[in-house]
């Protein structure tokens, strides 16, 4: 994040969010951008109308977040969100989405994305989502979040038309048995780690998980950094679907019906 000039002498600097918009539609990216401008710590470095553009903006300009909505022309959000999160320095993207019809919502995580922004949200939560991606964090409102990936997971990840099939293979359906890869990968870890991943994959916060394993707030924080680092997990969100994948959380179990 590049730092604001103060506004008076002796006056700590407001770290600003740079922030770019993807979206096929004029009026929706100008609605954005009207909502972002009025935050003094956030701030729209460019737009773009297709995925191909916004995989352009963000490796010329840079910006510390993308919010990316996934039905696009020349190239979908999907594709162009994996290819924004594959660099060295990558941005974070948010994808946008309507939530209920967009069904390739769980593809879109798959790809790299931290995690989500529904259209009709209120504005103060639209900005605060996007603090919280920049800050490092993912699930933006869990319950939703949780809900939505457990609905995903239940499903083969799709295969957007205009480009090929993704690369992760398909979930494993509520009945089937967890995916022997996911179930590899969390040998590495801990039995405590793996209460957390699976508290973290209920959708409970850091405060929450504390709570529940009487544990303090930085420890748990201390736990997660972990498990970032030994499930090769880009952020929160990757921690979740693993927790799915893996048969830690069932499919049925959890997810809450809030559809804020």
């Amino acid at each position: 994040m590049t730092p604001a000039p103060p506004t008076a002498p002796g006056v700590p600097a407001v770290p600003t969010v740079r922030v770019l918009l993807a979206d096929d539609q004029p009026l929706v990216r100008a609605a954005l951008e009207m909502v972002i401008t009025e935050a003094e710590d956030l701030e729209v470095v460019g737009e773009a109308g297709n995925g191909a553009e916004a995989v352009r903006l963000a490796e010329e300009l840079r910006p510390d977040v993308v919010v990316m909505d996934i039905r696009m022309p020349v190239l979908d959000g999907i594709e162009a969100t994996r290819r924004v999160t594959a660099g060295p320095s990558p941005a974070r993207v948010v994808v946008l989405t309507t939530f209920d019809e967009d069904e390739n919502v769980y593809a879109a995580l798959h790809a790299g994305a931290s995690g989500f922004l529904v259209k009709d949200m209120a504005l103060d939560d639209i900005l605060d989502a996007i603090r919280v991606v920049a800050a490092g964090e993912a699930l933006l409102s869990p319950s939703v979040t949780r809900r939505l990936i457990a609905e995903f997971t239940a499903r083969p990840v799709p295969a957007p038309a205009s480009v090929p099939a993704p690369s992760p293979s398909p979930s494993p359906s509520p009945s089937s048995s967890p995916s022997p890869s996911a179930a590899d990968r969390l040998a590495a870890i801990t039995e405590r780690e793996r209460e957390i991943l699976t508290l973290v994959g209920r959708g409970l916060a850091n405060p929450e998980i504390a709570t529940e394993l009487v544990l303090s707030p930085a420890t748990v924080k201390t736990y997660i950094t972990r498990l970032l680092t030994k499930l090769a997990a880009r952020d929160r969100v990757q921690l979740v679907i693993l927790a799915y994948e893996s048969g830690l959380v069932p499919l049925t179990a959890g997810p809450s019906p809030d559809r804020r």
